[in-house]
């Protein structure tokens, strides 16, 4: 179900980007969407509401389909392709609840992993989840101590836990993950 109807109240949902209207495509007012979500199908079904970027404008979607790659957009706002083209670069986003998770168990939205407590496997506080990089080989952690930086890559084999009611994310014992030289670890 569309969050923008599910009768939440709106102060209790957190907005998130999903796209970013691309170029047009044909004369019937179709749009290219840069997606910005890892749920397209379920943010760009039809009869939903997406709403400008820091305005009260919304799009609803009359028409929703991959093609060669690329979601394609059809709005009920915009009619042909000159409105296309002057909607183009606009950011879309929509209101969800924030203890919303994806399909897969193993899977975690951003939002839900920036500012989580970041613990060492013996309970040692390393710092916190200041970001997600999301590079084409792996995704990474940018976690902020309070003597560095560190970019964890997130997998499970080096993030085996994640406690999203504790607040907290336990990485596994490996030596020289933390940037310490691996010989000086006691094995």
């Amino acid at each position: 179900m569309d969050e923008a109807r599910s009768g939440r109240d709106p102060a209790e949902q957190v907005e998130v980007v999903v796209g970013v209207i691309g170029r047009a495509h044909g004369i019937r007012g179709e749009v290219a969407i840069d997606v910005r979500t890892d749920e397209p199908q379920r943010r760009f079904a039809v009869g939903n509401i997406l709403r400008v970027e820091d305005t009260t404008r919304t799009f609803r979607v009359v028409s929703s389909r991959l093609h060669s790659g690329r979601w394609l957009l059809g709005f009920a706002e915009i009619a042909d392709r000159s409105g296309a083209e002057q909607a183009r670069g606009i950011r879309l986003v929509t209101d969800v609840d924030p203890t919303e998770r994806p399909a897969d168990p193993e899977e975690y939205f951003d939002r839900q992993l920036v500012g989580l407590t970041v613990l060492a496997a013996d309970g040692k506080l390393i710092g916190r989840v200041g970001g997600v990089l999301h590079h084409p080989a792996q995704d990474l952690l940018e976690v902020d101590g309070d003597e560095a930086r560190h970019l964890i890559s997130f997998d499970s084999a080096i993030v085996p836990e994640i406690d999203l009611a504790a607040a907290t994310l336990t990485l596994a014992d490996v030596p020289g993950l933390l940037g310490e030289d691996p010989s000086d670890v006691d094995s």
